[in-house]
């Protein structure tokens, strides 16, 4: 029975010390924003508080001016489907004909697609009123969770991981890595300062957003590996004997 366990135990660091230190972060990144997006649920829907909803309104408020508000709108209107949409497909566009990465052209839809689809259902499951507050026009539908958060995490998220995947050059990368960052952050924030959305559904957003990116990915790898080990087969069948 002990060398079992420990034949177990042993296979255990075996398979972690294959992972990378990447790896490692992003898991548990993965498992908080499960942890944070059940979190805030359980503070919103089931013990019915929004201290922190409101301590943000009231922050903001004192910051409210022409000129921030022109600003939040520009910021906002980033993740708007009028601007994601082209966005995306012009993405798509130049990874199946300029720089032909097919499965790069397969990631973004996927991505966009499901981010989107999950978003409603959450939306729907959810049900939660807008602030009754808005600072310009009143926004259409559910609050929770935020979809520009969720959409924008999604998108700008699977830039980030094409970015790090790619650009070679650390300063370029890092620098492109923390403005996309700051971006997605202003985004969240552009919608609690519009007043269209509480913070805790821009909490709630963000980790959705990033819980579907790397499910997301994760889905695309398993499948591109499976292609490989489809068509490999295949072309040693069909070459000829040495």
């Amino acid at each position: 029975m002990d060398l079992i366990v420990r034949g177990r135990v042993k296979k255990f660091f075996a398979a972690l010390a294959l992972l990378s230190i990447e790896l490692i972060i992003i898991w548990i990144l993965f498992f908080g924003c499960i942890i944070v997006f059940a979190y805030t649920v359980y503070r919103i829907f089931l013990v019915k508080k929004d201290t922190l909803d409101n301590n943000v309104f009231n922050y903001l408020a004192a910051h409210v001016s022409a000129r921030h508000t022109d600003v939040m709108e520009v910021i906002t209107y980033l993740a708007t489907p009028e601007f994601l949409i082209p966005v995306n497909l012009i993405l798509i566009g130049y990874f199946l004909f300029v720089r032909k990465h097919k499965w790069y052209s397969i990631q973004i839809p996927v991505v966009a697609i499901g981010g989107l689809s999950l978003m409603l259902l959450l939306k729907y499951i959810f049900s939660r009123p807008r602030p009754l507050i808005p600072l310009l026009e009143p926004a259409k539908g559910f609050s929770f969770p935020s979809g520009h958060a969720m959409m924008s995490f999604s998108f700008y998220g699977l830039l980030i991981y094409m970015i790090y995947q790619n650009v070679r050059n650390p300063f370029a990368k890092w620098t492109l890595i923390v403005l996309l960052f700051m971006l997605i952050f202003l985004i969240g924030l552009s919608r609690v300062y519009l007043r269209v959305h509480y913070a805790s559904d821009v909490i709630a957003g963000f980790a959705a957003g990033f819980i579907w990116v790397v499910l997301s990915l994760y889905i695309v790898k398993k499948m591109e590996k499976y292609s490989e080990r489809k068509i490999a087969p295949a072309v040693e069948e069909s070459s000829p004997a040495s």
